[in-house]
């Protein structure tokens, strides 16, 4: 988790939370990225998913941060890039949608 805080430190509003053994990573409130099993998944978008093939000669691997999960992007050969692990950061959080508002828990009498 540290390396890869490190590794981001160009990218504004990085933020991490440890949830279920494992990590979500934030930017600007936006759930960018998972770390499970000391992997790096970063959340699908069209633009990430196009940046990583431009910088990978095409090869784009996906996995499954954990059982059930949906595929999210499996991040292995840029974690020691550090400019293209940020811009990566970078899309995928302008293309993810503001969080949805958490309602108010209701009142017990």
């Amino acid at each position: 988790m540290e390396y890869i805080i490190d590794q981001l430190a160009g990218v504004d509003k990085i933020s991490h939370r440890k949830m279920f053994g494992e990590y979500a990573l934030y930017c600007n409130t936006k759930v960018v990225a998972l770390i499970c099993d000391n992997q790096l998944f970063i959340k699908p978008t069209l633009t990430g998913r196009e940046y990583i093939a431009k910088i990978s000669e095409g090869e784009i691997i996906e996995g499954f941060p954990y059982p059930g999960a949906k595929p999210w992007l499996l991040v292995q050969n840029m974690l020691e890039d550090h400019q293209s692990l940020c811009q990566l950061v970078r899309i995928t959080e302008r293309e993810l949608p503001l969080p949805k508002p958490k309602k108010a828990k209701a009142l017990k009498n």
